[in-house]
C-alpha cells in the first residue's frame, strides 16, 4: 500500500518527467491578491501567469499546494468532522499549462498517473469521467469525449455529459473560461454501480467521489456573454492528494488514512475513548480534531496569530471548535498543541516551515486554549446567571438576541459556541436581534474607520500599468536625477501642480524609500531649477509603484520636466540606526526567550522603533537588560551590516529568517548582521552595527492575544531620552530638597510616612466603630437602643461619612443587640446624607430594610432600596439626619 508521502511524490515525479517545473507550494495566505483570504486551490500562485501578466521561464508547473476552505458551496465548517472527505486544510496536487500543452496531453497524462503502478495505480473500472455537454448555447466539450475515449476505451456510459454548474469554469463573469472533465471513482467494498453516480456519497463517503479535475481554459468571455478563444489555451488541474490518498489505500473516509488517522488516534488517546469511524458523537469530534489541528499548525506557521477579524479570527474560530470538541469529549487539560505538533512531525520534511516555527506552534496554541478554556467556564456562569429570557412558539426558552450579543461582545463567548450549548440545554438563540445588535455596533464603530479615497483609487493601479515599476535606487544613492512620469492630484491625474498645491508626484527612478515592511516613508525634496517640491512622505500605493506626497513650497512643475530628487539625509539615517536595531532586537529576543519570540509586526521611523513579537507573558526586568545588553554589544562590535540579492532557496539554505508581513517573490534582499542575525528585509540599514550607537528599550507591553510589544530608541534618540529621564528625576528630587541620588531613599521615607497616616486614619475608624462614636462624640451607642415590640431599636447618627464604615458599624450594632432593628445616618464631606439600615433575620418577617429605609430616606429628600434585612439610601440634606433615624422608632411598632 502507498503512503501519502509516496503518492505526493510519485504524482510530482510524474508531471516533472512529462518537463513540468517543479515548484514549492505557494503560502497559504497569497501575496498581492485581496480578492482571496487563503490559497483555495492550486491555480492561485498561477493566476497572474495565466493572464499572462507575470511572464515565466516555464510553460509547465507541478506543485503540492497547502490549501484553506472555511465555507462555501462543499465547505462548510460545521460539515467538517461529519462527513468523510470535508476539511478546513488540505493539499491540492495541480499540473498546470500555460500556453503548452491542452486537452490531449492533459487527459493522457492524468490517465496515466491514475492507472499505472508507478502512479495511483487504481481499477479502471471503478472509474468514470464527466464532460461538459453543452448548455445556454455553449458547444458541448466532444474534443475531450472523443480523447477520453481513445485514451480509455469507454463509452458513453462511462463518460457522463454534465451542465455548466458541473463541468464548466470561470474566474468570473468576464474574463478567461472554458469546460472542465472530472474523474470520478468508485469509493465502496462494493461492484460500481452507475446508478448512484450523482447522488450524495454516504456519511462514511462510499459513493462516487471526484478525485481529479482537468479545467481547460479555452475562452475569454466578454460583457455582452460572448466567448472567443484564447491565443493561448491553458490547463489547470487540481486534485485533493486527501482523496487520492484514500482511493490507493483502499479506505472510504479520508479520516482513515495516514494523512489523518494517526491525529484522530491521537485525539482517541488523549479522551481515554476509542474511535470507532462511525457518525457517533465522540467519533465527530476526534475528526474535527484532527483536521482542525492540521489548519492551526499551517495557519500559525505562516504567522497568523488567533485574534478577532479577518484570518486571525478564522484561525480562532477553526482553534476554539476544536477545543470545544476536546471539551466535549471530556478532556479537561490542554491538548490542542500535542495534536498540532503531531502535524509539525508528520508533515515538517515536505513544509519545513512547520519545523521552523515549532516553538511558536507549541505556544500559541496553548495560550489560545488556556484563554478559551476561561471563556468556556465564564460563558456558561454567564448563561447559568441571565435571568433574561423569552419564550418561542413551541413553548421552548430563547435567549433574546441582545444577550447573546453582549456574551459575544464583551466577554468574548461566541455565537456558535451558544448555539451549540443552547441544543444542549434546550434553549435557542434570537438571531434576527442578535444581527440587529451586531449592525448598531457596526455602525457606532464605522465613523471611527479612516478611509484614504486616493490610496484605494484606481488611479494608482492605471499608472503602475502604464509606467510599469518605478526604479529604485535608494539603497545606493540619496540623490538622483529623473523626469516626472506623472502628477496625482485629490485622487485624480494632474499635468501641474503650482506653488502652495497639495499633491503627488511619480518620477521614473527614484532614491525615495516608499513605506512599506514598517519602514515609514522618506521625507525631502524635488527640484526643478527654483521650483520646489516639499516630500512629506513616500508610498507604494501600486505594486512597484513609488509616489512622492507633499506640496509645491515655490514655483511650479509640471509632467515632463527634469527633476533633481534629494532625500532628508538626517532622517533617513535616524530611520537606518532604528531598523538596523529591530533586527538586532528580534535575534535578542529569540536568544532571551526562545525561538517561538517570532516578529509579528513592527515600524520603524526616524524617532522611535516598535517591535511586535509573538509572547504570552511581560518580560522580566532581568530579561529586558539581557536584551538591551545583547543588542548593544553587537553595536559596539561595529560589525559591518551587509546585504545581498539572491534566490530564495539560497537566502533560506544560509539560516535566513523571513518576516511574516513581507511578501517575497523568488529573488530576495538578505540582510547579515554578523552571522547571528540573518533575516530577509527590502529596508534601508546602517553600513555597520555601530552606527546605531547606543540601544535602550523605553517600554515592554501586551497588544492583543499572543502578541507582545517592545518599544524602543537608538543614537540620538538613545540620548535625548536618557537626558529627559535625568531632568525628571532632577525635578523630582527638587521637589524632595535632595539630590537625583538621593530621591529613592525620600520617596520609601515618605511613602512610610504614608503608609503610617493611613494606619492611623484606620485604627480611627476602627475605634469609632468598635466604639460606637455618635454625633458629638456620644460614647457606646448600644446603651441608645430601645426594647419595643420584642426587638432592640436603635437611631443614631454618627460622625464616620463612609459607606462602607457605616454598614459595618449597622451590622455590628445589630449583631450585638440582636433581635435588632438598626437605623444609622451619617453626612459626607459634600454635605449628602448617608443612610443605613439593618434587620435580624429573626425580624425580617415583620420588619423589611428596605421598607424602613424609604420612609427614613424621605425625610432627607433622597430614596434607597435593599433587602429584608439590609439597606441603604442616600438624600441631599444631612440637616434632617436626626429627624430621619428618629423615624425608626416609630415604625417598629
Amino acid at each position: 500500500m502507498k503512503t501519502s508521502r509516496q503518492i505526493r511524490e510519485a504524482f510530482l515525479a510524474h508531471f516533472q518527467a512529462a518537463g513540468h517545473e517543479r515548484l514549492p507550494s505557494g503560502p497559504l495566505v497569497p501575496p498581492n491578491d485581496p480578492t482571496l483570504m487563503f490559497a483555495n486551490a492550486g491555480m492561485v500562485q498561477f493566476k497572474d501567469v495565466f493572464t499572462g501578466k507575470d511572464p515565466r521561464p516555464y510553460k509547465r508547473a507541478t506543485t503540492a499546494q497547502k490549501c484553506i476552505r472555511i465555507s462555501g458551496k462543499h465547505n462548510d465548517l460545521e460539515n467538517v468532522g461529519v462527513t468523510a472527505r470535508h476539511h478546513t486544510f488540505f493539499e491540492m496536487m495541480g499540473n498546470f499549462s500555460f500556453g503548452d500543452y491542452f486537452k490531449k496531453d492533459a487527459i493522457e497524462l492524468a490517465w496515466a498517473f491514475i492507472t499505472s503502478e508507478s502512479g495511483l495505480g487504481l481499477d479502471p473500472n471503478r472509474l468514470v469521467v464527466t464532460i461538459f455537454g453543452g448548455e445556454e448555447g455553449v458547444p458541448a466539450d466532444d474534443d475531450a469525449g472523443a480523447l477520453w475515449t481513445a485514451v480509455t476505451g469507454f463509452g458513453a456510459d462511462r463518460i457522463l455529459r454534465l451542465g455548466k454548474d458541473d463541468n464548466f469554469w470561470s474566474m468570473g463573469d468576464t474574463g478567461p473560461c472554458g469546460p472542465c472533465t472530472e474523474i470520478h471513482y468508485w469509493m465502496a467494498n462494493t461492484p460500481p454501480d452507475l446508478s448512484k453516480f450523482g447522488a450524495e456519497p454516504g456519511p462514511d463517503g462510499a459513493g462516487w467521489t471526484e478525485i481529479w479535475n482537468l479545467v481547460f481554459m479555452q475562452f475569454e468571455r466578454f460583457a455582452d456573454g460572448s466567448l472567443v478563444p484564447l491565443p493561448a489555451q491553458c490547463v489547470d488541474t487540481g486534485a485533493g492528494l486527501e482523496r487520492m490518498t484514500a482511493a490507493a489505500q483502499g479506505v472510504v473516509s479520508n479520516y482513515d488514512t495516514d494523512l489523518l488517522r494517526p491525529i484522530v488516534d491521537l485525539a482517541a488517546t488523549i479522551s481515554g475513548k476509542a474511535y470507532g469511524g462511525t457518525l457517533a458523537e465522540d467519533d465527530v469530534s476526534m475528526r474535527v480534531v484532527a483536521d482542525h489541528a492540521r489548519t492551526t499548525a499551517f495557519m500559525i506557521s505562516e504567522g497568523i496569530s488567533p485574534d478577532k477579524d479577518g484570518r486571525n479570527y478564522v484561525l480562532r474560530r477553526v482553534m476554539r471548535r476544536a477545543i470545544r470538541h476536546g471539551h466535549r469529549l471530556g478532556i479537561e487539560r490542554l491538548f490542542l498543541h500535542e495534536c498540532a505538533l503531531l502535524v509539525v512531525e508528520m508533515m515538517g520534511d515536505v513544509y519545513p516551515e512547520l519545523r521552523e516555527k515549532r516553538a511558536m506552534i507549541e505556544e500559541v496554541t496553548k495560550q489560545e486554549e488556556e484563554r478559551f478554556r476561561r471563556t468556556m467556564r465564564k460563558g456558561l456562569e454567564l448563561l447559568a446567571q441571565n435571568e433574561e429570557w423569552t419564550t418561542g412558539p413551541d413553548g421552548a426558552r430563547v435567549l433574546p438576541g441582545k444577550v447573546a450579543f453582549l456574551l459575544t461582545d464583551t466577554f468574548g463567548f461566541p455565537l456558535d459556541l451558544q448555539q451549540v450549548i443552547g441544543r444542549e440545554q434546550g434553549f435557542s438563540i434570537d438571531l434576527e436581534a442578535y444581527e440587529a445588535a451586531l449592525e448598531k455596533a457596526r455602525e457606532r464603530s464605522h465613523g471611527s474607520k479612516l478611509h484614504d479615497d486616493a490610496a484605494v483609487s484606481g488611479v494608482y493601479q492605471a499608472l503602475a500599468t502604464e509606467l510599469g515599476p518605478t526604479s529604485f535606487v535608494g539603497y545606493e544613492h540619496e540623490r538622483a536625477g529623473s523626469t516626472i512620469a506623472a502628477m496625482v492630484q485629490s485622487g485624480a491625474r494632474a499635468t501641474a501642480l503650482r506653488e502652495g498645491e497639495k499633491g503627488e508626484i511619480v518620477t521614473r527612478l527614484t532614491p525615495f524609500y516608499g513605506e512599506s515592511g514598517g519602514q515609514v516613508g522618506d521625507r525631502g525634496a524635488i527640484r526643478a531649477g527654483d521650483a520646489v517640491f516639499d516630500v512629506e512622505d513616500t508610498q507604494k500605493p501600486a505594486a512597484g509603484l513609488f509616489v512622492h506626497r507633499g506640496v509645491m513650497k515655490t514655483g511650479t512643475m509640471e509632467v515632463g520636466v527634469g527633476v533633481d530628487l534629494e532625500v532628508d539625509h538626517a532622517r533617513r539615517s535616524a530611520t537606518r540606526r532604528n531598523h538596523s536595531a529591530t533586527h538586532l532586537l528580534h535575534w535578542a529576543l529569540r536568544t532571551v526567550v526562545g525561538p517561538q519570540a517570532m516578529q509579528k509586526g513592527s515600524l520603524v521611523s526616524p524617532e522611535r522603533m516598535r517591535f511586535d513579537y509573538s509572547g504570552s507573558r511581560p518580560l522580566e526586568a532581568d530579561e529586558l537588560q539581557r536584551i538591551e545588553d545583547l543588542v548593544n554589544a553587537k553595536v559596539w562590535l561595529n560589525a559591518p551590516i551587509e546585504t545581498e540579492v539572491l534566490p530564495m532557496a539560497d537566502a533560506k539554505a544560509r539560516g535566513a529568517i523571513g518576516i511574516f508581513e513581507e511578501k517575497y517573490g523568488e529573488v530576495v534582499r538578505m540582510l547579515r548582521m554578523t552571522d547571528d542575525s540573518i533575516e530577509l528585509c527590502g529596508g534601508t540599514h546602517a553600513s555597520r552595527t555601530g552606527d546605531i550607537g547606543l540601544f535602550k528599550i523605553l517600554s515592554e507591553s501586551g497588544v492583543a492575544a499572543g502578541v507582545r510589544r517592545i518599544e524602543a530608541v537608538t543614537g540620538a534618540g538613545a540620548l535625548a531620552h536618557l537626558r529627559t529621564v535625568e531632568r525628571e528625576l532632577g525635578a523630582t528630587a527638587a521637589l524632595l530638597k535632595g539630590s537625583p541620588l538621593q530621591a529613592r531613599e525620600k520617596v520609601e521615607r515618605l511613602l512610610g510616612s504614608l503608609k503610617e497616616r493611613d494606619r492611623e486614619i484606620d485604627e480611627l475608624k476602627r475605634k469609632i466603630m468598635q466604639g460606637g462614636l455618635g454625633a458629638g462624640g456620644k460614647g457606646d451607642l448600644t446603651s441608645e437602643a430601645k426594647q419595643q415590640a420584642g426587638v432592640s431599636v436603635l437611631g443614631a447618627v454618627v460622625d464616620i461619612g463612609d459607606p462602607k464604615a457605616l454598614r459595618e458599624l449597622c451590622d455590628q450594632l445589630k449583631d450585638k443587640l440582636a433581635p435588632a432593628v438598626i437605623l444609622l445616618g451619617t453626612a459626607t464631606k459634600d454635605g449628602r446624607a448617608l443612610l443605613a439600615c439593618s434587620v435580624s433575620k429573626e425580624a425580617t418577617e415583620r420588619f423589611k430594610a428596605g421598607d424602613l429605609i424609604k420612609d427614613a430616606a424621605a425625610i432627607v429628600g433622597g430614596g434607597g432600596g435593599g433587602r429584608p434585612d439590609f439597606a441603604q439610601a442616600g438624600g441631599t440634606d444631612a440637616s434632617k439626619l436626626p429627624e430621619a433615624v428618629a423615624r425608626v422608632y416609630a415604625l417598629v411598632v
